[in-house]
């Protein structure tokens, strides 16, 4: 018996060894395809800012800044695979019904994900990079350097897609009954407060516009998850 669980060990470990390479695979590939297009995806990065050139400092900056791009766009590009090796892996220990939620599931969090991205790209970047820009332009000379810049975009579009799967984190939650909807329903002041701190952190602009932006779409979020849950 002992020696049956080792095997099944290493069978396991040398599964998730393969499907990793897959996921690795995968990642390599579309950071390829994305590094063809690399420049008319910063050019697009750059459109929220109004801005058509970035500054660079060194000479190692341009291809730094191109080849993290594109591996961001990558691993993007390959969440699809990344997700569905996932499942693959786990999906031995799961019950038909929990195999059927999550195949159902599945693509509803992508297209939140995505949904978020775009809410930031379109809505919050372009309020938050005007402001940002035409403070203390009388005095500021803004030159956007490279590796600041897409970082910042990059990690606030982010953090939008993940804040965006609120509804599916509530409802998965539901469904396997870690939480109740009822207790959960009673946290709505909580919630209601907690998305206007939340949106304080994570929006890059102090001023008040800009974070109603964020937690204005944070709280509905909550509210589209309690609807979910009813059924879960």
């Amino acid at each position: 018996m002992a020696s049956e669980k080792e095997m099944t060990l290493l069978e396991h470990i040398g599964e998730l060894k393969d499907r990793l390479i897959v996921c690795a695979v995968a990642v390599l590939i579309t950071t390829a395809i994305a590094f063809v297009f690399s420049f008319d995806l910063i050019r697009f990065l750059l459109v929220p800012s109004g801005q058509t050139q970035l500054t660079t400092l060194n000479p190692t900056e341009n291809f730094a800044t191109v080849f993290r791009v594109c591996l961001y766009a990558g691993v993007a590009l390959a969440m699809p695979v990344i997700l569905y090796q996932i499942y693959a892996y786990v999906a031995p220990a799961l019950l038909p019904k929990e195999k059927r939620f999550v195949l159902t599931i599945g693509p509803f969090v992508l297209l939140l994900f995505v949904a978020g991205m775009a809410f930031c790209y379109y809505l919050l970047l372009p309020q938050a990079l005007g402001f940002l820009l035409a403070f203390g332009g009388g005095v500021f000379d803004n030159q956007l350097r490279a590796t600041e810049y897409l970082q910042f975009v990059t990690t606030f579009i982010l953090a939008m897609g993940i804040v965006f799967e609120t509804p599916a984190i509530i409802f998965a939650l539901v469904k396997v009954r870690v939480l109740q909807r009822s207790w959960l329903v009673k946290q709505r002041r909580y919630v209601f407060l907690l998305s206007f701190l939340v949106a304080a952190v994570i929006t890059p602009t102090p001023d008040p516009f800009n974070q109603l932006l964020v937690a204005i779409p944070m709280y509905l979020l909550w509210e589209f998850g309690l609807l979910l849950s009813r059924a879960a």
